[in-house]
């Protein structure tokens, strides 16, 4: 098989979770780019209409799909939705996230209980639904959305000058509690032929980030920059496609060199 054979994801069923995002609607896009069944998974169902009508101009057709990811009934029954109409499930990208602690380090402890009723217990069992099922089936790939916040501490500097912080305790918690499941799923589906890995991003610029912030933020990278629109395309089509076959249980930061400065 030529390489570039080994990066299409033709055939192939995709769920991506929390899709409509700024993070999420460049993996939508690329997953159906590369060739996949793609279905977008979501509380909120109508932010996932309106990225299907806005996709639809470029000939995109995704399947939105609405769950809770703090109801097991919920991921159970997203599960059966995927499973009744596509017959099976190969790829699973975590994208979806809380961030009910708008108080940050000063929130109320019931803030907290209710991120990781999501971002950690929620994450678990829709893991292990999807997971068992691409067991079963003898392959998969599945690829936690971390973050750079789930490997370095916070650095108060690049908000300085801005209304901006970092002090949000829950997501430091949960992102870096992701990366070791990750390898704790990679290792224990290894053996079915199920690949587990995380792609932690770094900051993405939005038309709200005061100056102060960009130019701050974009100083601690090795390339200057934010990440664009694009740029996280190409790493969630490595992970869920054969390129990357061999590829398990590690963690794969896409910060413009952040984390290595």
């Amino acid at each position: 098989m030529n390489v570039m054979d080994s990066f299409s994801l033709k055939g192939k069923v995709a769920l991506i979770t929390g899709g409509a995002g700024i993070v999420g609607q460049q993996m939508v896009r690329a997953l159906y780019e590369a060739g996949a069944t793609t279905c977008v998974a979501s509380r909120n169902i109508d932010s996932l209409y309106d990225l299907r009508d806005s996709l639809a101009k470029d000939d995109f057709d995704i399947t939105p799909l609405q769950y809770d990811q703090s109801e097991e009934a919920s991921i159970l029954a997203l599960r059966d939705a995927v499973l009744d109409q596509h017959g099976r499930i190969d790829i699973l990208v975590n994208n979806a996230v809380l961030r009910p602690m708008k108080d940050g380090y000063k929130g109320d402890a019931s803030t907290f209980d209710q991120s990781m009723q999501v971002n950690a217990t929620g994450l678990f069992v829709i893991t292990r639904a999807m997971g068992d099922v691409m067991a079963e089936q003898g392959n998969g790939s599945i690829i936690n959305i971390g973050s750079i916040q789930g490997m370095v501490g916070a650095d108060p500097e690049i908000y300085n000058n801005t209304e901006m912080n970092g002090w949000y305790p829950d997501y430091y918690f949960h992102k870096g509690g992701m990366i070791n499941f990750t390898r704790f799923t990679g290792s224990y589906y290894g053996a079915s032929g199920v690949r587990c890995n995380c792609l932690s991003p770094g900051g993405v610029a939005t038309e709200n980030h005061p100056e102060a912030f960009v130019e701050q933020y974009s100083a601690r990278t090795f390339l200057g920059r934010l990440a664009n629109q694009t740029d996280m395309m190409g790493s969630i089509v490595f992970l869920a496609s054969d390129a990357s076959i061999y590829v398990t249980g590690t963690n794969i930061p896409v910060d413009g060199g952040y984390t290595a400065k």
